[in-house]
């Protein structure tokens, strides 16, 4: 069974440039198809303070993925890990999720900050955040990620 999706929506205002890092202090905007959505298929939706956005790295090229373990962003300083301990580009299905604060609504134009998808991103799903949904019990990370992505939130001008 082959899986076909449409976007939802495009990431239309925001950073314009691919980047590992400095994602910090970046407010975008995801406009949702209009032709396809009334306006009340957001009501309510501004009274959540994050989102859950599923979008395709579609700068990225099919053959960018990559299915043996290799290490985070070439550095062999961390451990060689599989493609599913990894959350970039180089998945079989480019698809990544972020968790944005929501802004506000305005109409169909969401105002986001700390969305890491660039303009132009194509949408393919989009929820509110609910907290009793995320994660349960303790969670745990190898060092790691924590080193890697020590500046992905940092403000680019700091």
């Amino acid at each position: 069974m082959v899986l076909e999706i449409r976007p939802i929506g495009t990431v239309v205002e925001g950073r314009t440039e691919v980047a590992d890092d400095y994602w910090g202090g970046v407010e975008s905007v995801i406009q949702l198809d209009e032709s396809e959505f009334p306006l009340d298929s957001v009501q309510g939706l501004d009274e959540f303070s994050h989102l859950v956005v599923v979008w395709h790295f579609d700068k990225a090229s099919p053959s960018d993925v990559e299915y043996h373990a290799r290490s985070p962003r070439g550095n062999p300083d961390w451990p060689a890990t599989g493609t599913f301990a990894h959350r970039n580009h180089r998945r079989p299905n480019q698809l990544a999720q972020s968790f944005p604060r929501l802004l506000r609504v305005d109409g169909l134009r969401l105002h986001v900050t700390d969305l890491d998808a660039v303009v132009g991103t194509k949408i393919y799903d989009l929820s509110p955040y609910f907290e009793r949904m995320g994660p349960r019990g303790p969670v745990r990370e190898p060092s790691w990620p924590g080193e890697m992505l020590k500046d992905y939130w940092a403000d680019k001008t700091s």
